[in-house]
């Protein structure tokens, strides 16, 4: 193992042992995040929904199962940390309310992420996923999230700008045909270039 690496490991572990918003969170904590030293694709998503935080494994839903066919990533791919790290916005489920999940903790991304971030390769692609990643790390984003997709071009080729793959967006996709048949294969083909020389 190297420096690098080590470092990562001794801040993951940390990360994982955070409970700042202990007496926010409805179900409790448990950061979950994977991340390798020399993992290329970031995909940064939302915050862990109910299954997640039962199973302790990141984007083991539905959404996951979306996420992966967009980006045309295979499982195993999806969970080697050296080749994909996986870094939400808030690393603890926020706990639901009667239309869906709370908002990410907005604790978690100012204090762990640049962290994390700066331990990883420069060359990396970056999957940023949903309003409120889009809102962190897209400085020259539209109106709406539907008008920051459709710049996806201009994003290309260190970052992939992605609406949430939570099957409750399904209206989402019927709306803008485009997304299926313009950005996911030039998102599938990035990330495959992305791993095939990693």
């Amino acid at each position: 193992m190297g420096p690098g690496e080590a470092q990562l490991t001794d801040l993951l572990a940390e990360v994982r042992a955070c409970t700042l918003c202990a007496s926010m969170l409805p179900e409790g904590p448990r950061p979950i995040v994977q991340a390798g030293a020399t993992a290329r694709i970031v995909i940064i998503g939302q915050a862990p929904g109910r299954r997640v935080h039962e199973s302790g494994i990141p984007w083991d839903d539905q959404s996951g199962r979306t996420l992966r066919e967009w980006l045309g990533i295979t499982l195993e791919e999806f969970y080697d940390g050296s080749l994909v790290a996986l870094l939400p916005m808030g690393f603890c489920y926020p706990g639901a309310t009667t239309s869906g999940d709370n908002p990410p903790r907005p604790e978690c991304a100012p204090l762990w992420h640049t962290r994390i971030l700066d331990l990883l390769p420069s060359d990396r692609l970056e999957v940023i996923i949903g309003a409120y990643a889009q809102r962190r790390y897209i400085a020259d984003r539209e109106e709406t999230l539907t008008a920051t997709v459709a710049k996806w071009a201009a994003y290309l080729p260190s970052r992939c700008v992605l609406p949430h793959p939570s099957p409750r967006n399904r209206r989402w996709l019927t709306s803008n045909p485009w997304f299926e048949a313009d950005v996911l294969p030039a998102v599938r083909a990035r990330v495959r270039e992305v791993l095939s020389h990693g």
